[in-house]
């Protein structure tokens, strides 16, 4: 049975009245078909553009970004998640737009041992501004379709992880940079299966 199965069943059972898809880590859209071709990215290059190399996650350096946002406020948070280890950089920005997101994303970039060599971004405003950041940093971005958001599934899935302590419904106004520290500082310490029960910062620091 396929995971595309679990989740029609789940919106057909939804829309009779049931509660199961309330039992979801957190809420899903409906997905369009995936047999439909894609819608070109607006703003900049395709995945189908990004080297192989970063679809194997065998090496470091390739991460996918992304915007949470919180309630009552402009305020929220950028999350970058580093494709081989799931290494996680969390940003608190105080609004959200172009200029906000590629000083906070520049900030956490600055911040990383290890160079970061590509981004893979959705096609939100906030990103509009991404060749500055690539002229400033050396990274380079790309783009999943619109409303595939299987295509960031890495990212996608850590925003899940920082739903169980930012849920929604909570404002983020009053949420600074040491909080967003400490945040990914415990996610990074947690062990993962896919990472042979070794931590993201273990990976991260000797892969």
């Amino acid at each position: 049975m396929s995971r595309a199965t679990i989740y029609r069943r789940l919106h057909h059972e939804q829309r009779a009245g049931g509660t199961l898809w309330r039992r979801l880590r957190r809420s899903h859209r409906r997905q369009p078909s995936r047999g439909r071709p894609p819608r070109a990215s607006r703003l900049g290059r395709p995945l189908s553009a990004r080297p192989a190399v970063v679809e194997a996650r065998q090496q470091i350096g390739h991460w996918e970004i992304d915007t949470v946002l919180g309630r009552g406020s402009q305020a929220c948070i950028v999350t970058m998640v580093e494709r081989a280890t799931n290494f996680v950089a969390i940003g608190a920005m105080a609004a959200r737009n172009a200029t906000a997101f590629a000083d906070r994303t520049m900030a956490l970039i600055a911040r990383q041992r290890r160079r970061v060599r590509t981004i893979t971004a959705d096609n939100g405003t906030e990103v509009t501004g991404y060749r500055r950041i690539e002229r400033l940093t050396g990274s380079r971005f790309y783009f999943a379709a619109p409303y595939r958001s299987w295509e960031r599934a890495i990212n996608e899935n850590m925003n899940g992880l920082i739903r169980e302590y930012l849920p929604k419904g909570r404002s983020l106004a009053g949420l600074t940079q040491h909080d967003c520290n400490r945040l990914a500082r415990e996610l990074n310490q947690r062990p993962r299966k896919r990472l042979g029960f070794r931590t993201p910062e273990e990976c991260y620091g000797t892969r």
